[in-house]
């Protein structure tokens, strides 16, 4: 039985054992069911629960994937509860639980499982944490959950392995030149150039070089949504500000629907460390903080959806409506909160998008930086995120290249980092200069790098195939236009005050059009800080009560 360190150092936490005065109190949230031994409680990717707690025998929890592949994690016997994060999100279980001898335990539906977590909060404390690590322990594991098969160096894979990273979804990459299950596989389904990846869900369904709304769809991170159900608030976008509504409007009754593009978390997430948000002393990675606002939107209920672009803000009529991207479904809401970010600012060169997720990102994750392992590589951009991006690449890369247009990184990057990247020995500054072309090839991917020094207008060439960009971004509100919501000359969205002729009744946060809120770094004279995209994200709330309760 493989036991990995989530659970050998955190045993207590990540496997608790419930007394009998818990149980007891459990047991108004639950229905006593019986299974024989041997028998199958649940099986991964197919079964939706909440928790089973176990009174009578035991159930063995074993690791699945479409392949075949099982291997035992663990067994909850009396007084131990069966359940991860995917049972508390409303996703079908990544694992597989059978009967051990004859079983007697209480089953906990989904909404029974938060009713209880909110309810008895130290017990659903424990309940949480418990959750939380054995995600962490199938993260770890890279046993279960999905199989990605294709070659090195595909340049499909990064982009797939990225948004499942990112959304802290279990996945392990196998090589069909080397790995006999891969091998038939190919073998069974023959895939043509145009197949690869295949991707193997957890219930064995194999996909053909799939997007990741197909990988959303099987691993439950993009349920069914009907056009029917009229939501009180959908959150556009789930970055800190949109997380921070959700949790906020859903702890006080109001049902929430989140509809996400990538990754909960937005560009915050891609945050190596972040060390003045208030509380965390020692600092927090953005993923981690992105994380926990995600579980604990889910501890209260609110419905997530990833990917889910909107493509068109519909208020004509009302309930105003959300027209997903790619799709006629017209999703209903009583209010709408925009909190949609803004996309990377890509800078003007000319193979720019041959080289994307081939040598060329825009973030730095643990995925990119074991891409460059003992490498050089160039990173661009002046700003606290770029700042947090070097520093991190600078204990993986051997040596890290920051070029600015600037002549200095004091005006635009806050003074702890500049002092920790002067003290960084293998990070090098470049000042007014830029990138002007990339070199490379489709195989290959990149493979040189050409900079030029503005203040001499002297170029060189880089032997580097690894760019990171880090320039700002531009505000996501190009899909608003139907609506009519009033946007700057830059495309942020205008709201309170700012909206030329507002009355004097409309609240700070709302736009142009009654009901549509904008919050977090798309709203124009916002601060670009993750704990002001937050203190906006809760703010709001008290402005969507105040605004359901007008009269129609």
């Amino acid at each position: 039985m493989a036991i990995y360190d989530t659970f050998k150092t955190r045993t207590a936490q990540a496997l608790p054992k419930l007394t009998s005065a818990e149980i007891k109190r459990i047991q108004r949230f639950g229905a006593l069911v019986h299974f024989k031994d041997g028998e199958r409680l649940f099986e991964a990717g197919l079964t939706y629960f909440g928790m089973y707690v176990v009174l009578k025998g035991g159930i063995c929890i074993s690791r699945y994937d479409g392949l075949g592949n099982t291997s035992i994690i663990t067994e909850h016997g009396p007084g131990e509860f069966a359940g991860e994060i995917s049972q508390l999100a409303g996703a079908p279980t990544l694992v597989n639980g059978h009967a051990i001898g004859e079983v007697e335990a209480l089953l906990l539906s989904v909404e029974s499982l938060r009713a209880l977590i909110v309810a008895e909060a130290e017990l659903g404390e424990r309940i949480v944490r418990a959750f939380i690590l054995r995600r962490v322990e199938q993260i770890e594991s890279k046993d279960g959950g999905l199989v990605l098969v294709a070659t090195p160096g595909h340049p499909r894979m990064h982009a797939l392995q990225g948004w499942l990273s990112s959304n802290g979804l279990p996945h392990r990459v196998l090589d069909p030149r080397g790995d006999e299950q891969a091998r038939a596989l190919c073998e069974h389904y023959q895939p043509q150039p145009g197949d690869w990846p295949l991707a193997v869900c957890p219930n064995g369904d194999v996909k053909k070089n799939p997007s990741v709304v197909d990988l959303g769809r099987c691993l439950g991170t993009l349920p069914e949504l009907s056009p029917d159900d009229i939501w009180d608030v959908i959150v556009v976008g789930a970055g800190p500000a949109g997380l921070a509504t959700a949790v906020y409007a859903a702890s006080e009754g109001l049902s929430v629907l989140v509809l996400e593009t990538r990754a909960y978390g937005g560009q915050a997430a891609a945050s190596a460390r972040i060390e003045n948000y208030l509380g965390f002393p020692t600092g927090i990675s953005g993923g981690a903080l992105a994380g926990r606002a995600f579980v604990q939107s889910q501890k209260f209920g609110v419905k997530m959806a990833i990917p889910a672009p909107a493509g068109r803000l519909l208020c004509d009529t009302y309930p105003l409506q959300v027209e997903m991207c790619g799709s006629l479904t017209h999703l209903q809401g009583r209010s709408i909160v925009l909190s949609c970010g803004a996309r990377y600012r890509r800078p003007s060169l000319a193979n720019l998008k041959q080289f994307e997720g081939k040598g060329v990102y825009y973030w730095a994750s643990p995925l990119e930086a074991g891409l460059c392992s003992s490498e050089e590589v160039i990173l661009v951009g002046g700003g606290n995120s770029a700042g947090q991006a070097a520093v991190y690449l600078s204990a993986h890369a051997a040596k890290v290249h920051i070029l600015i247009r600037k002549d200095s990184l004091a005006s635009t990057m806050s003074s702890y980092l500049i002092e920790r990247i002067e003290a960084t020995p293998n990070i090098e500054l470049h000042v007014e200069s830029e990138i002007i072309a990339l070199e490379g090839s489709d195989e290959e991917g990149l493979q040189q790098v050409r900079v030029r020094d503005n203040r001499g207008m002297l170029e060189k060439d880089y032997d580097i195939c690894r760019v990171f960009l880090f320039i700002g971004a531009d505000p996501n509100t190009g899909w608003l236009g139907d609506c009519g919501v009033q946007v700057d000359d830059k495309g942020f969205i205008l709201t309170g005050y700012d909206v030329p002729g507002a009355p004097a009744a409309r609240a700070a946060l709302e736009t142009s059009v009654p009901g549509v809120f904008a919050i977090g770094d798309v709203r124009a004279n916002s601060t670009k800080r993750v704990a002001a995209a937050v203190g906006e994200g809760a703010a709001v709330v008290s402005q969507i009560h105040a605004f359901l309760a007008r009269p129609r």
